[in-house]
């Protein structure tokens, strides 16, 4: 009897691991996909915007290649340098796929309503926590929030006048229950005074440091008392790039 229980729990734990393996193997999401994987996709998607990628993924490959022939004509053994220059070859292919694919990401993302997310995904997690859209009109103007070592960034996204008034509401209200954060408001756009979206990252990145770590945390439980109150932010239908989003577009889904 117990050998035969043994039996059912060993098939069914082979089932599972069986079903595992199917799931990953057929899953959606990047994550579960090999590395090989990964980089093609990535770089299938950004060719599709970046018209001159193959010439610099070529260039990049090659100019360290010959470099290291040369090296090895010279040095000896060239054996060895013809393995470093492969090697380095493709790990400066793979540096410019990495930094194509970025600037890819912003291309294929730029003007579309919340946008501004795709940089925020971009921030250090250990360092910035952000919220994306908390608040908006039915115009599409939309608030983000970050919080980090730069204190509370408010970015507003949409037509220059409406978001203006938008930020300056919210920037009352964070100034409310911030006790002396600096508030910092960003307008992302193109036009003059707007921070581009490739540029808003670096922007918030550069933002003299108001907090520490500790402070950090607690700013964060503040914040979370103001946005329990507020109202459900009236939201049109239509696409808004994500995380998940901004994900499978550097992945290359």
């Amino acid at each position: 009897m117990a050998s035969e229980k043994a039996r059912e729990l060993a098939a069914k734990q082979k089932a599972e691991v069986r079903a595992a393996k199917l799931a990953k193997k057929t899953s959606t999401n990047p994550r579960d996909w090999p590395w090989y994987k990964q980089i093609w996709q990535t770089y299938k998607v950004t060719a599709e915007v970046d018209k001159q990628l193959n010439l610099l993924l070529a260039g990049s490959f090659l100019g360290v290649l010959v470099v290291c022939v040369v090296i090895g004509i010279l040095a000896q053994p060239w054996w060895m340098w013809l393995i470093l220059g492969i090697a380095g070859g493709m790990t400066a292919a793979l540096w410019v796929l990495l930094n194509r694919a970025k600037k890819a990401t912003f291309v294929r993302y730029a003007g579309q309503p919340g946008s501004a997310e795709v940089a925020l995904s971009m921030l250090d997690s250990k360092k910035w926590a952000y919220s994306a859209v908390i608040a908006a009109t039915k115009q599409l103007d939309v608030v983000h929030r970050a919080v980090g070592p730069g204190g509370i960034v408010l970015i507003g996204e949409g037509a220059q006048g409406r978001v203006r008034t938008l930020l300056a509401s919210e920037v009352r209200k964070h100034e409310q229950v911030a006790y002396g954060v600096t508030v910092t408001s960003i307008v992302m756009g193109d036009g003059e005074g707007q921070v581009p979206l490739a540029k808003l990252a670096d922007v918030i990145k550069k933002l003299p440091k108001k907090l520490e770590a500790s402070q950090v945390t607690d700013v964060k439980a503040r914040l979370r008392a103001l946005d329990a109150v507020r109202p459900k932010v009236p939201l049109p239908r239509g696409p808004m790039p994500t995380m998940k989003g901004v994900n499978r577009a550097m992945r290359g889904r």
